[in-house]
């Protein structure tokens, strides 16, 4: 494998640390959701928060594998492998956090009643 870039763009990289940067912010967001959703909705504020953070955690690591392999691949034979694993991690996260949302919404709501 050569350390040299494929494309003088930089595309690959660039696209990595867009990963990088999302994958950061959703564990904030996870991390901010048990802080404000504790009082709610107790132990399960705690369990979205570490789900959402393992999958983003998850995620972070699959975009640095994706982008070992397309950087191989790249510099190999010149095509671009294809691979949804981080993309399907990041819809989990995310899917985690709206959840948690929604279900601290209906605890408000139900807390007034």
């Amino acid at each position: 494998m050569t350390d040299r870039p494929f494309d003088p763009g930089l595309q690959p990289e660039r696209t990595l640390l867009s990963w990088r940067r999302t994958c950061l912010a959703l564990a904030v967001a996870s991390l901010v959701s048990v802080r404000f959703a504790a009082e709610v909705l107790g132990i399960a504020a705690l369990a979205f928060g570490v789900i959402g953070m393992v999958m983003a955690i998850a995620a972070y690591i699959a975009a640095g594998h994706r982008y070992r392999r397309a950087h191989r691949a790249l510099s190999r034979d010149g095509e671009l492998p294809t691979d949804g694993s981080a993309l399907l991690l990041m819809l989990g996260a995310l899917v985690t956090v709206g959840a948690a949302c929604a279900v601290y919404v209906v605890g408000i709501a139900a807390s007034r009643l």
